[in-house]
């Protein structure tokens, strides 16, 4: 029997560094990056239908449907597949629209890994991975399961296993586009390559040292929220490589120790919101797709 009756976690992802190195000719931009799981995330759950519709229970305010990540999700599986059954869908959002944290990309993929599962279609992972490209970027990552080094356009993944570490994260107040981002003439697009090996070798701080996000210093100067989250936790927080996850909103810096994370929080004026979370090694759902 399919376990219907749970939570099934959508964990957020940070962007350790984020490089444009180049642009294909069809406008897409070539990256490369570091993603590493944390344990804050959304929170979806499923309940069966049986005449094929999907639906979501509370739609997301300010998300029309035919662009809601769940939905589409769902569809797209549920027309891949060949499957008639249905789903009522509910997602408990707790990560920020537009906060560079991958919120709706980490939604689908769960959408896809439970589904696969509670619908008993038993894709394998590379197959819902593929799957998963036609909704955004960032899905395969999801899907793929572990902290990754990404290449390409966000679909080429390789196995990481950056350093314990916990994160102060603040959440700006404010929504990024991220096609206004790279769609900005000043935006860097030939940043020189690096190599997995040679970036790992010498993890150094937290994972963070010798790299930046090439997005940042773009949303900075267009959304002076994030440059003040920012330029407030590099101060508060001792720490140089406090930085933009993706292409905003959300900044953040790594520490060692949890109590280190807190201390920093507890400094944080009552007019900025942040959490704290710990890097996790694997999804919550890494078994999903075995």
């Amino acid at each position: 029997m399919m376990d219907w009756d749970r939570d099934y976690p959508a964990p957020a992802k940070l962007n350790l560094f984020l490089h444009v190195v180049g642009r294909r000719a069809d406008g897409y931009h070539l990256l490369q990056s570091l993603f590493r799981l944390i344990d804050r995330g959304d929170t979806l759950r499923f309940a069966p239908r049986t005449d094929g519709d999907i639906r979501r229970v509370h739609p997301l305010a300010g998300v029309p449907e035919e662009h809601d990540l769940c939905l589409r999700a769902a569809r797209l599986l549920q027309e891949a597949a060949g499957c008639r059954l249905g789903v009522d869908i509910t997602l408990e959002k707790r990560l920020p629209l537009g906060g560079g944290l991958g919120g709706g990309s980490s939604d689908a993929a769960t959408v896809l890994l439970a589904l696969n599962r509670l619908w008993e279609i038993n894709w394998p992972r590379e197959r819902l991975q593929a799957l998963g490209l036609q909704l955004g970027a960032d899905v395969p990552f999801f899907l793929f399961g572990r902290n990754a080094f990404v290449e390409g356009i966000g679909e080429v993944l390789q196995a990481a296993d950056p350093p314990p570490a916990w994160y102060l994260v603040i959440e700006p107040p404010v929504r990024v586009s991220t096609a206004e981002i790279f769609a900005a003439p000043q935006l860097t697009r030939d940043t020189k390559p690096i190599k997995m090996p040679d970036f790992s070798a010498g993890w150094g701080d937290l994972g963070m040292t010798g790299s930046r996000n090439d997005l940042e210093p773009v949303v900075c100067e267009r959304y002076p929220e994030v440059a003040r989250a920012r330029a407030w936790l590099r101060l508060y927080a001792h720490h140089a490589e406090a930085r933009m996850t993706g292409s905003g909103a959300c900044v953040f810096a790594p520490f060692a120790l949890e109590k280190a994370a807190r201390a920093v929080l507890l400094q944080m004026p009552e007019s900025m919101t942040g959490w704290v979370a710990r890097g996790l090694d694997a999804h919550p759902l890494l078994a999903f797709a075995d």
